[in-house]
């Protein structure tokens, strides 16, 4: 799918949830994928002990990594020119995370249509855990 200018207007939005239900398993298979065997996501003991947090949490950059495939899912594949977050809270196992997406500007830089869009990520009590914005490229 390509979204197309066309098709927006500014506040467009949509939801989409991007874990259900996030597993330990799940966060170690990120680590082995990233290579970032940091103890606070892999080792419950030392989270809770050494760390004082009560137990692993997922990496920052797994929360952005299912935000990235929501905004892809929604603007298709290669449009993001631009894609920035902050992290604002742990993201823990069990949690079930919702993309939220709304277009926040509509422009055209050289003949070029591009939609601004306000990303955020909430878990199940509605809790904002990323906060980020991206610009992507559309067909007319």
């Amino acid at each position: 799918m390509v979204l197309r200018a066309s098709e927006l207007t500014v506040g467009d939005s949509r939801d989409e949830v991007v874990v259900d239900n996030l597993t330990r398993t799940q966060i170690v298979q990120y680590a082995g994928a990233s290579g970032d065997f940091n103890p606070l996501h892999t080792d419950d003991l030392y989270a809770r002990e050494v760390a004082g947090y009560p137990g692993v949490f997922a990496h920052g950059m797994l929360g952005m990594g299912l935000l990235g495939k929501a905004l892809t899912s929604w603007v298709g594949d290669g449009r993001l020119t631009s894609f920035g977050v902050r992290f604002r809270a742990q993201i823990w196992p069990g949690d079930t995370l919702t993309a939220r997406l709304s277009v926040s500007a509509l422009r055209t830089d050289e003949g070029v249509p591009y939609a601004d869009i306000t990303a955020v990520v909430v878990n199940q009590d509605g809790a904002e855990v990323i906060a980020g914005n991206a610009t992507a490229r559309l067909d007319p």
